[in-house]
């Protein structure tokens, strides 16, 4: 059909996608937040954190696998729930990702050129919608490269701190904390882990999805955590976790800390390409989803449009970069996306709750259940400012729901 994408990313392009997506600016700023919260416990707090998004990841493949068209849970939900509850994810995931977009970039512009961070983040939204409206593989193939480097920066940091005088095995379980604590650091933590949604919101354009996506989200999400751990444990070993939540940039002065200053400008530079591949990512999945409620007709239905050439939702890309090229060029969202983590862990816990429904074996309806119960704790434990944001979007989001419905329905007459 014209309207429909092309199958063109095989196993290794939907793992890329999804690093690219996971090992993107949290490795680099979630540790100083979750530190902050968990304290002597940021390790179980990771633990905790990886343990629901392998839950939500389960869920998330086999729910691809049966519906393997672009959108995500805003399908599943949709499918399985019914259309409001695809909807409120829907809505969630592209109101919180669309700031996120422009929160990562001007996190690269911040990296980049920190006096002209918004020209640069405008600069880097453009340069990628048009690597996007080239086609999926050609952004396979920039995501491919970015998450290199930044593998091998984050090596880098894991073997300056591990080798170094100053690496304490101590301080891996040193400091106080609490329960109350550990869960907030893994509800900020888990945030750094959602990527691994790309892979699901891409299902329209993976060849054989019935089989790809089961392997290539549990691929990804196992690195991303093997990645996550050694550079915790690294990072941990050289500055503790009080030095960890106080740092700003913590990777920069672990190595520093390290007695490697020479590799501070490195990590930096590391650190702009994460952002960078995280942008890249994000600007993939929003317009997925975004062609998706287009075609249902809760967005403009010119949205759902895809280039008759390159097979890609052209007027959907279009749309996601000059939103974000804007609000990257008035406005400094880093500070005020905290409603994206209580958004994320909502839309993964309709994935679960999506998955349930799929009555198949005990084991996937234990997995659905943990992740589950899993995203509403974590939502519950985020910051009060966080769940309040989140949960106000999300109001929003269903109060459109309803005003566009009841004018929809069609009036009686007497």
């Amino acid at each position: 059909m014209d309207n429909e994408l092309k199958r063109s990313l095989g196993v290794s392009d939907a793992v890329v996608v999804g690093l690219g997506a996971m090992v993107g600016a949290g490795i680099f700023a979630a540790l100083a937040p979750a530190a902050r919260a968990a304290g002597g416990g940021l390790l179980a707090a990771l633990a905790v954190a990886a343990l629901v998004a392998y839950c939500n990841a389960w869920s998330s493949a086999r729910l691809a696998a049966r519906y393997p068209a672009s959108g995500g849970t805003y399908v599943y939900g949709r499918e399985r729930l019914g259309p409001f509850w695809g909807y409120l994810a829907g809505w969630g995931f592209v109101v919180g990702k669309t700031a996120s977009c422009a929160a990562m970039a001007l996190t690269v512009g911040a990296y980049v050129w920190p006096g002209r961070q918004q020209a640069v983040a405008v600069a880097a939204v453009v340069a990628l919608t048009a690597a996007g409206y080239g086609g999926v593989q050609k952004s396979a193939r920039i995501a491919r490269l970015i998450v290199a480097a930044v593998l091998a920066v984050l090596a880098g940091v894991v073997v300056a701190c591990l080798t170094s005088g100053a690496a304490d095995p101590g301080a891996l379980t040193g400091g106080e904390w609490d329960a109350a604590g550990l869960l907030q650091g893994a509800g900020l933590l888990f945030f750094a882990f959602a990527g691994y949604a790309r892979i699901t919101t891409l299902g329209e354009e993976v060849r054989d999805p019935e089989r790809t996506i089961p392997r290539a989200v549990p691929l990804a999400l196992g690195i991303a955590l093997l990645v996550y751990a050694a550079v915790t444990v690294a990072a941990l070993s050289v500055l503790g976790s009080d030095g960890l939540a106080a740092s700003a940039a913590p990777l920069a002065d672990a190595v520093r800390a390290a007695g490697w200053p020479g590799l501070s400008p490195v990590v930096r530079a590391g650190a702009a390409l994460a952002a960078l591949g995280s942008l890249l990512a994000l600007v993939l999945g929003v317009s997925r989803t975004v062609l998706a409620m287009a075609r249902d007709g809760h967005l403009p239905r010119a949205l759902a449009a895809v280039h008759p050439r390159h097979q890609v939702p052209h007027h959907a890309e279009l749309a996601v970069g000059a939103v974000v090229a804007v609000l990257a060029a008035t406005a400094d969202l880093r500070g005020a996306i905290g409603f994206s983590s209580f958004g994320v862990l909502v839309y993964y816990a309709i994935a679960n709750a999506s998955a349930w429904t799929l009555g198949s074996a005990v084991k996937d309806r234990a997995v659905a259940a943990v992740g589950l119960s899993g995203c509403v704790v974590l939502a519950c434990a985020l910051p009060l400012a966080s769940a309040v944001s989140g949960a106000g979007v999300l109001a929003v989001g269903a109060l459109v729901y309803a005003v566009r419905r009841g004018a929809l329905r069609p009036r009686t007459g007497s």
